[in-house]
């Protein structure tokens, strides 16, 4: 973080100090909410959560070098107390980003964010010092912790958001304001919960309506070729490009081709040239991702031939998603099983069929959360698409959302062993450890909740039964 004293952050935060005996000594270190990761310097965050208070880690940050902790009580070390911790976060995030003089970069959609603002990242780095979003830390405490560890040369900030509900987006851009927008899509993620794709979008178009005007510098990019995002041209002020495979995008692939490793190759147009771009990421869907990075790269002065470098160079920053392993014998293990969506699903099936022409893949799939009243029908979608792509075989882990994907796969043909429900994860082990053979490409992908990473963990580091329930 920019250096600020103890004195002037109770103040930004409308705080009380305690047990502080030089209200000027500066905090230069990160300001972090996990005490193993304090540093000289730093300022603690102290949250009361369901299973740990902060505040009982008081005495040991203090020791490992934090100047303060900040928190909702007196805890009989150097503390800068509140009311509301959230929200002092917020604040200081917030004055923290007026006193930078970097450019901001906002991005959100249903799927694709974070790999999306992975790429913008390592795109934006090539000309500047640029600070991102670590993972996928996209909510009211993750985001503003990403804004603070911007230092004095950060020139780019790019920051994912996140929206569980209707005005979440629109918070978090009351704290960190952005000059560029970005909206990927509009799918159904979530969609349980907010009811319907129309009312995500007007969620995720909260971005494009916090954006400064044209004449002030503000951009809205959006994707041309999804209709909901599409339409929110008519909620901003601000400039608006396009990018996507429409012929009206400003920022656009041509010659789209996937290498015999599941990479796609494509030409980059953009409004100043065009160049050619082969990625090291798996899978068509990193076009669209590659396309809103380069838009962005392109509104902030690079060039189409310093963009395609860039995107050619760029890999995946974030665990389990699209994370390619070879084992010894042969067999790839393709780990994307950080989170799961029907858009996300269709698209690691679809880079699946892709990695294993002329090999033989395995799609070990799980549930997909907060569906709503669409679970049924998106399950039963995803089981029937493995089969229409020639998935080897599909293994449905899990309760009842599994047992869908199978029956989808059935209903569309897959009569034989080309399908099969287990129980959990160790069942999927057991099945896959005794028939999995060299050259086998197997996907593991459902929601975060099912934690089927522990698959794709147990296949590349071996182990003992027992070894994937106690991860």
């Amino acid at each position: 973080m920019i250096a600020l004293s103890l004195a002037e952050i109770a103040e930004v935060v409308g705080g009380q100090t305690y047990d502080i005996p030089d209200p000027s000594v500066q905090v230069t270190g990160p300001v972090v909410r996990d005490s193993r990761e304090v540093e000289p310097g730093s300022l603690f965050v102290a949250f009361v959560g369901e299973r740990v208070d902060g505040h009982d880690f008081a005495e040991a940050v203090v020791a490992a070098g934090a100047a303060a902790l900040l928190g909702s009580r007196p805890v009989g070390v150097p503390a800068i107390v509140v009311p509301d911790v959230q929200k002092a976060l917020g604040a200081l995030a917030r004055h923290v980003v007026r006193r930078l003089g970097a450019t901001l970069v906002a991005l959100t959609g249903s799927a694709g964010k974070t790999s999306t603002k992975d790429l913008i990242a390592q795109v934006l780095r090539h000309k500047a010092p640029t600070v991102f979003t670590p993972g996928s830390l996209n909510n009211e405490i993750g985001l503003p912790l990403t804004a603070l560890s911007a230092t004095e040369d950060t020139r780019f900030l790019v920051l994912e958001m996140g929206a569980r509900g209707i005005g979440h987006i629109r918070y978090l851009t009351e704290l960190t304001p952005p000059k560029v927008g970005l909206v990927l899509n509009v799918g159904t993620a979530h969609i349980g919960e907010f009811g319907g794709r129309e009312q995500i979008a007007q969620a995720k178009g909260e971005l494009v309506e916090s954006l400064p005007s044209a004449e002030e510098g503000g951009t809205a990019v959006l994707n041309a070729d999804d209709p909901l995002v599409r339409a929110m041209a008519s909620r901003t002020k601000a400039k608006v490009v396009l990018f996507g495979e429409s012929d009206e995008a400003d920022v656009r692939a041509e010659n789209v081709r996937l290498t015999d490793s599941g990479q796609p190759s494509f030409v980059l147009h953009t409004p100043s040239g065009c160049s050619d771009v082969t990625m090291r990421l798996y899978g068509e869907h990193h076009v669209s991702n590659a396309l809103a990075a380069a838009a962005v790269a392109h509104e902030l002065g690079m060039s189409a031939e310093e963009i395609a470098t860039a995107l050619s160079e760029a890999g995946s920053l974030s665990r389990w998603r699209m994370e390619v392993t070879e084992r010894p014998d042969g067999v790839t293990v393709v780990n994307d099983a950080y989170n799961a969506n029907p858009e996300s699903m269709r698209a690691a099936l679809r880079a699946l069929a892709a990695m294993g022409q002329g090999r033989r893949t395995w799609a070990v799939l799980g549930k997909m959360a907060e569906l709503g009243d669409e679970a049924l029908a998106e399950h039963d979608a995803v089981g029937r698409l493995a089969v229409r792509l020639n998935v080897g075989k599909l293994v449905a882990v899990g309760g009842r959302e599994a047992s869908w994907l199978q029956l989808g796969a059935y209903n569309e043909g897959s009569w034989g062993e080309e399908s099969v429900h287990v129980s959990d994860a160790q069942a999927a082990v057991d099945l896959l450890r005794s028939e999995l053979r060299p050259g086998d490409v197997v996907l593991v992908k459902a929601s975060r909740s099912v934690g089927l990473e522990s698959v794709a963990e147990a296949l590349l580091a071996g182990g003992t039964e027992g070894e994937v329930a106690a991860r």
